[in-house]
């Protein structure tokens, strides 16, 4: 029982510890708002009155700070004449009238002079002649028409060939003969003498006549 009676003395005095609120604190915030409102109000009379108000503008006067020269000038405008453009006119080329040839009449027995003209009585005889198709004689040319030996129809026989029958035994054999005589005629010497190394191409083009001779010889070294 004595517990509850300290617990509701200790409420009484924390009751009475909170002040309760004043009239002079309502009355200052009621009085803050007037204040911030009248201030506003102020504030935008001043602005309006600022629009309001006229400046003074003083705007310089230019024509008393200008100075007028008195020299005066003329100028003398020439006269222009204009010039007309000349036109040619076209020469026209007038007809000349022919007259008329004058008949007269002249009696019967007057003597009229003729003109007669002499002709040869022998024929002239024309230096160009027309030419007859017939007597025309055709000579035939015989042109030598150089072959290349794979294209040559009869292979000529190559002396000691003569066993070969066809073209191509011909054509063989003639070869082999024809490397058989430059390996034996030919220097293969020649290229060291030169200072010539490595392997030497010596090509060789001939021609044969309608004789059997060897012409045209014809040779380059790669």
């Amino acid at each position: 029982m004595r517990n509850r009676k300290e617990s509701h003395s200790s409420i009484r005095q924390n009751a009475q510890a909170v002040k309760k609120p004043h009239k002079h604190d309502a009355n200052l915030q009621k009085n803050s708002t007037l204040y911030f409102q009248v201030g506003l109000i102020v504030c935008l009379l001043m602005a309006y009155g600022l629009f309001e108000m006229k400046f003074e503008t003083q705007i310089p006067n230019l024509a008393s700070d200008f100075i007028v020269d008195d020299d005066t000038y003329s100028i003398e405008i020439p006269l222009i004449t204009p010039v007309k453009p000349k036109f040619e006119e076209p020469v026209v080329n007038k007809a000349v009238k022919k007259k008329a040839s004058v008949i007269k009449e002249v009696p019967d027995d007057t003597d009229i002079a003729k003109d007669i003209l002499d002709l040869p009585d022998e024929p002239i005889e024309d230096k160009n002649p027309p030419v007859n198709p017939d007597d025309v004689v055709v000579v035939n040319i015989d042109e030598e028409v150089t072959l290349p030996f794979d294209f040559v129809e009869v292979v000529p026989i190559y002396p000691g060939c003569e066993k070969s029958k066809n073209n191509l035994e011909r054509k063989k054999c003639m070869s082999e003969k024809i490397n058989k005589r430059i390996q034996r005629k030919f220097n293969t010497d020649l290229g060291t003498d030169l200072g010539l190394n490595g392997k030497q191409v010596i090509q060789t083009q001939f021609k044969i006549d309608k004789t059997g001779r060897i012409i045209d010889v014809k040779t380059r070294g790669t």
